[in-house]
């Protein structure tokens, strides 16, 4: 049996990402920080929600990902909802660009967390918007799976 590393520990999850889009495809990528925003990371002071990702000029960025204030870093602290370089290879990158601009695809970061070597990791996935009866259908049979669950239980 695997013990759970220590150091690996989720920071932030987009929730409704999920209920929002239909993902397709996910990818692991590292993200470029500050000391002082790994430290608040630490303390688990962030939000993905409203964010999503972009490729632009050739580099893979997380926009409006909001990371809290480290208060012990005064003067040298950050920006909490500056842009965020995204890390991927070449062929990832490349991959993500053709499904955003031909497919009409979006990025939309899944889960922050650091991994089992203690670094910060961002899952994205690459998804299609969902329509407003698309949302209903997925409710509908969330739904009846858990009557499902429930009947099994009772019988």
């Amino acid at each position: 049996m695997k013990k759970s590393d220590p150091n690996s520990k989720l920071i932030a999850e987009n929730r409704r990402a999920r209920f929002d889009y239909a993902i397709e495809d996910d990818i692991e990528a590292g993200i470029m920080l500050l000391g002082s925003e790994v430290k608040s990371l630490r303390q688990g002071g962030s939000n993905i929600a409203e964010s999503y990702a972009s490729v632009e000029d050739g580099e893979l960025w997380l926009i409006n990902g909001y990371v809290a204030p480290y208060l012990q870093a005064k003067t040298w602290g950050h920006e909490e909802r500056r842009k965020r370089k995204l890390l991927v290879n070449r062929k990832e990158l490349s991959r993500l660009w053709n499904a955003t601009k031909r497919e009409g695809m979006t990025l939309v970061p899944l889960r922050m967390y650091f991994n089992d070597r203690g670094v910060v990791k961002v899952k994205i996935g690459i998804a299609k918007g969902k329509k407003l009866a698309d949302k209903r259908e997925t409710s509908a049979k969330r739904d009846w799976q858990r009557q499902q669950a429930r009947l099994l239980k009772q019988g």
